[in-house]
């Protein structure tokens, strides 16, 4: 219990320092966001009376740390403001968009685990055979290759040519196929590798070679007990790479058209719409660190010799 106090403590610092940020980037842009903003909302330059009726309208000439408290206090309490371009609430615009999100992020992890792990396993199984020196040439390749480039590519191929898949857009599951393969691809790679190097290790120890002097069947041996203790590292990256997940659902998105985080964000920076890009990068960051809180709390699960205090170490 002590341990998870302490991991929360750690949480709330992390998002205070990812807040203060953030805020400061987007503050220390260069230009008046009124006036572009003004621009973009009617279409002609506005007179410098408009512009000023709309910073003060915004709280823009407050005190930098005054609107940075406002902001925050009103974060705790789960209202992340107004869009500038709208009355919606950027909790609202955050909300519809970020079930999208989300689901190419899982989808993308599942591709990922469904390519990796038997990947991994038969690589560490058949080192140094034909299969073995493939999937390291595949993990290679999908680690160098661009998400970006890869979802082109699998538009031109499968929808464009093919016809399987569809362009772009969001609906059911033949609009998430393509993204997901495209996102999960350099994960898949990563964990193969990693998976790989955590079965070569525990495939030597000795209650590996205890449990086949048992007569037990090596499919056994492997995967309930090899397996599990080699998932232990997997864990830990496939946590840690949820955040990148996220990031890379942005580039995804874009490239499919999909609605999401990803272009919420990209519109919200173009047009200088500071509580959306700020809402957005605080979810992210809340979403990021929940997960690695979670991939240490499984540590338990996994391996129950280790001790949650432990593997802050």
């Amino acid at each position: 219990m002590s341990y998870v106090l302490y991991r929360l403590a750690t949480a709330v610092v992390v998002l205070f320092g990812v807040s203060l940020v953030t805020f400061g980037f987007v503050h220390a842009t260069p230009g008046d966001p009124a006036e572009t903003i003004l621009i973009e909302q009617t279409g002609q330059q506005p007179s410098s009376e408009a512009v000023e009726e709309f910073r003060e309208a915004e709280g823009m000439n407050d005190p930098v740390h005054h609107q940075y408290v406002d902001w925050v206090t009103g974060a705790v309490h789960g209202d992340l403001g107004q869009s500038y371009f709208s009355d919606a609430e950027v909790s609202s615009l955050i909300l519809d968009d970020l079930y999208n999100t989300l689901e190419l992020a899982v989808a993308s992890i599942l591709v990922a685990l469904v390519i990796a792990v038997p990947t991994g396993i038969a690589s560490a199984i058949h080192q140094g055979q034909p299969i073995d020196v493939t999937s390291q040439i595949g993990a290679l390749i999908g680690v160098s290759m661009p998400n970006f480039w890869l979802g082109y590519l699998l538009i031109i191929v499968f929808a464009l040519n093919l016809n399987m898949f569809p362009v772009a857009g969001s609906g059911g599951l033949e609009h998430l196929i393509l993204p997901a393969i495209a996102l999960g691809t350099g994960m898949a790679a990563i964990v193969t590798r990693l998976v790989r190097t955590s079965m070569l290790e525990v495939i030597d120890q000795e209650y590996i070679d205890t449990a086949r002097s048992k007569g037990l069947k090596e499919r056994i041996v492997v995967y309930k007990h090899a397996l599990r203790n080699a998932l232990i590292p997997v864990v830990t990256v496939v946590g840690l790479q949820l955040g990148f997940v996220l990031n890379g659902a942005v580039v995804i998105e874009i490239v499919f058209q999909r609605p999401g985080l990803g272009n919420l964000l990209v519109d919200a920076i173009f047009a200088r719409n500071y509580p959306v890009v700020q809402g957005v990068v605080l979810v992210a960051a809340v979403t990021f660190v929940v997960s690695n809180l979670l991939v240490d709390l499984s540590y338990r699960y996994l391996d129950p010799r280790i001790k949650l205090g432990e593997s802050q170490q």
